[in-house]
């Protein structure tokens, strides 16, 4: 009963996952909407650029305040808070009369979408069992990749509509998902580590008891009790509340450093100038918008099964192998993109007749997102969420994920001039990072398979505390003398 409460509730905070995918995808089709274009007066480089990067910039503000949000507020009212920001931004972009409200209600709507991302990869780690850990923080990004196929299909279908419909509706059709988590969130079981880290014991033992209870573990679930409080004490006494704090520990500049890191390689890897420019870098190609959007959406529909393989191969395989795998992919898939453009696209900017090159160029983007979206896209969010210890895990989390944000405004707003400056052979400098991450996987990052987010400190050199899942005898005795210290240090006082 437990596992099927905690599964349920992943999938519900997985809406957070469809909100951002949807949220990111519908603007690849709306900025190509002919009526869009005409209402709007034809939008240049560079405005384009803000409609799209507008998001992203909010983004960035909404992934640094989950750093206090969700120690203060708890993960369940953090998520609230986020659902009704949401709400008021893709209002704001439906009923948008100028750029400037547009770029608005971007702005809005991507604050929600930075604390959802914080947040809800972080909440399902800490209410799931190590077993399916993984696959439940990535249930975000497979959610993800569901919003992305619907603001794709919605987009190419509303490009038949001819009145602005074509281009509110998508826009406004993003206030759903967020009214769901505003609503549904109360339902949800809080963290039990959260509970845990404010002293609320009881709490926190009953959360555990509904979310992996099933009628008959209760020595597992007192085991299980025991690693988190021991873990959390321990870690309390030597906590550092300072944003120094983050980086005067080693092996906490270390979890730093490794979560930023996958999250830039993350966005380093190419997948939002795809993304976000899917209309634009096809135009290249001679396709003009419908054809395009259907390209995009053909490629959004793959996408869903391949985060679904992503799921079935997390827990097996672990996190490192498959990372090396996916960057490896997408660089080789990339530069030969890069390759083709100088044969296909002429000096001139004309179009080769080599139909074959065309179809080649197409394909490989078709091969580029199976790497992305069945590893990279699902491990860059799992992998922050779990490396840090409680105290320091939404600080930690919130800086991973601004780095990914940042990141994806410095690409969202550069990218459409780049591709008109210098077209596919804008794709070199992606080849790069991800040869780059490629060798940073291989030497640097450990792998988190199987293990508790309380038995991580053992990868970093930090554990303080026997561990009550691996060492029963010796957890027991050291939480036996640590209660003790405690009294005998209360009785002085």
């Amino acid at each position: 009963m437990g596992k099927a409460v905690t599964i349920a509730s992943g999938v519900f905070l997985a809406i957070g996952g469809f909100l951002f995918g949807y949220d990111s995808g519908i603007i690849t089709s709306t900025i190509g909407q002919p009526l869009f274009v005409e209402y709007f007066g034809t939008p240049d480089a560079a405005t384009t650029g803000g409609i799209v990067s507008g998001f992203t910039g909010g983004a960035i503000i909404g992934a640094l305040s989950v750093s206090w949000l969700g120690d203060s507020l708890g993960r369940k009212k953090t998520i609230f808070i986020g659902g009704c920001i949401s709400v008021l931004g893709c209002s704001l972009q439906a009923g948008s009369a100028t750029v400037a409200m547009l770029i608005a209600g971007r702005v809005i709507a991507g604050i929600a979408i930075g604390i959802l991302t914080a947040i809800v990869p972080m909440y399902c780690s800490e209410i799931a069992e190590s077993a399916y850990r993984g696959a439940l923080s990535g249930l975000l990004q497979w959610m993800l990749a569901w919003g992305f196929l619907f603001a794709q299909w919605i987009g190419y279908g509303c490009n038949y509509v001819d009145s602005s419909f074509q281009w509110r509706f998508p826009l406004a059709f993003q206030v759903i998902p967020g009214l769901m988590l505003v609503t549904g969130i109360w339902f949800l079981q809080e963290s039990p580590r959260w509970f845990m880290e404010k002293e609320r014991y009881d709490e926190a033992r009953e959360a555990l008891r509904k979310l992996h209870g099933n009628g008959n573990n209760e020595e597992y679930l007192e085991l299980e009790y025991h690693e988190i409080h021991e873990t959390i004490v321990a870690e309390k006494t030597v906590a550092v509340r300072s944003w120094k704090g983050l980086i005067s520990k080693p092996s906490w500049r270390k979890r730093l450093l490794l979560g930023c890191g996958i999250q830039a390689f993350g966005q380093l890897s190419g997948i939002n100038v795809i993304n976000y420019y899917g209309v634009d870098i096809y135009k290249l190609l001679g396709f003009d918008t419908r054809d395009s959007l259907l390209i995009i959406g053909l490629s959004g529909a793959l996408s869903v099964v391949e985060c679904s393989m992503a799921l079935y191969f997390l827990e097996r395989l672990g996190r490192i192998k498959l990372m090396v795998f996916s960057a490896t992919g997408m660089g080789c898939a990339l530069v030969v993109n890069a390759v083709l453009s100088q044969y296909f696209v002429l000096a001139d900017g004309t179009q080769n007749p080599n139909s074959n090159a065309l179809r080649a160029m197409v394909a490989m983007n078709f091969v580029f997102n199976p790497f992305f979206f069945t590893f990279t896209g699902v491990i860059s969010w799992v992998y922050p969420a779990e490396i840090f210890p409680v105290e320091i895990r939404a600080r930690g989390n919130s800086i991973s994920t601004f780095t990914n944000w940042t990141l994806g405004l410095i690409i969202g707003q550069v990218s459409p001039i780049a591709l008109d400056a210098v077209g596919f052979r804008y794709f070199y400098a992606f080849f790069v990072f991800n040869m780059v991450a490629t060798l940073c996987y291989a030497l640097f990052y450990p792998e988190t398979k199987g293990r508790t987010l309380e038995q991580m400190d053992t990868l970093f050199g930090d554990q303080v505390v026997p561990h009550a899942l691996q060492d029963t005898d010796r957890a027991v005795a050291a939480m036996d003398g640590f209660e003790k210290d405690q009294v005998s240090h209360k009785e002085k006082l």
